[in-house]
């Protein structure tokens, strides 16, 4: 039988052996998640970019299902909202806003930033707090850098910083900080829910 996802991320772990039927459904899922995450929206009055909850699911998305299947899933939101769906942030959708808003660099980043997160999680950073969170860092800086490059269309490098990266670095902080948490709690719990089992 086929499988799809590795048993060094947690959901492979919880769910092994994980076919492609349940990897399909996982891919769904959480494509479905993020969306639902766009939703979360605080618009910024000095800045197009508004403040959501997508870059966590981006990064637990990636910690979770792993390289492949949290690409996959982004890529999957991705296409869904270019089909016109209402699932980019504020209800927005359509290719000309996947391809050509002011957010559409990070947008764009959120397949490359699951697969990095995944292939650091597949690699066991997502067993302690600090591993768990240099790998959500990183995936973080992916999606600002590809943001920041995105509105290079519209700003000057300086003026991107402060609209596209500056503000949201707090707030991405706190995101990773609650990301990197989660990991390490799901490990300690399936461990011991192991040991009782043993």
């Amino acid at each position: 039988m086929t499988t799809y996802a590795k048993a060094e991320t947690l959901t492979g772990a919880l769910l092994a052996p994980l076919g492609w039927v349940r990897a399909a459904a996982l891919v769904v899922t959480f494509s479905l998640l993020t969306a639902l995450a766009a939703q979360v929206a605080v618009p910024l009055p000095f800045t197009p970019v508004p403040i959501t909850m997508q870059t966590f699911a981006v990064l637990l998305t990636g910690a979770l299902l792993g390289r492949r299947l949290g690409a996959l899933a982004m890529l999957a939101y991705l296409f869904e909202g270019a089909c016109r769906l209402p699932f980019f942030a504020q209800g927005h959708g359509g290719v000309w806003y996947l391809l050509l808003a002011p957010t559409s660099g990070y947008l764009l980043s959120y397949p490359l930033a699951a697969f990095v997160t995944g292939w650091l999680t597949e690699r066991g950073w997502d067993r302690r707090f600090f591993t768990a969170a240099a790998a959500m860092v990183l995936g973080s800086t992916i999606i600002l850098a590809c943001g920041w490059l995105g509105l290079l269309r519209f700003f000057s490098p300086a003026l991107a910083f402060v609209q596209g990266v500056a503000p949201f670095i707090v707030g991405d902080s706190i995101k990773v900080a609650l990301a990197a948490a989660v990991l390490p709690t799901g490990w300690a719990l399936l461990r011991r829910t192991g040991t009782r089992r043993n």
